[in-house]
């Protein structure tokens, strides 16, 4: 029903702006699939449970580049959202690093595709920071 999608976009779009919110709501999402779905697996049922995770990690992605419509702004939601969405390129465990930079990556590409500027500003710039002190040097 149209009230059950309304409230659950509107708690997936709270949760996604607070505090660690983008971790939760993809660790939250991702749960059992990746690695431990697919590393015992091979052949056509390796794969498919590989194109599964993909689509996964693609479906993520769209939630988080689409700004909710309970937020004020499009500025605001990058500014929160961004800084948690480079936060999973820094995942050490390796099972759920890979996933996590699958989604982090997509995510990237579809806010630079969508919102050119406010990307640069709020994911590229911060992301390639380092790389240009160190240039600077």
């Amino acid at each position: 029903p149209a009230w059950l999608r309304r409230l659950c976009g509107q708690l997936l779009s709270e949760r996604l702006m607070r505090p660690n919110g983008v971790q939760a709501v993809v660790r939250g999402i991702m749960e059992g699939t990746g690695a431990g779905l697919s590393a015992g697996v091979t052949g056509d049922a390796g794969a498919e449970a590989a194109a599964v995770d993909w689509r996964k990690c693609d479906a993520v992605a769209k939630i988080l580049a689409s700004c909710p419509q309970q937020c004020l702004s499009l500025e605001g939601y990058y500014r929160l959202v961004c800084p948690q969405v480079l936060d999973l390129l820094h995942i050490q465990d390796k099972a759920t690093a890979r996933q996590f930079q699958r989604v982090a990556t997509t995510t990237l590409l579809t806010m630079a595709k969508e919102h050119p500027q406010l990307a640069e500003e709020h994911l590229l710039q911060p992301l390639l920071a380092p790389l240009l002190r160190c240039s600077e040097t």
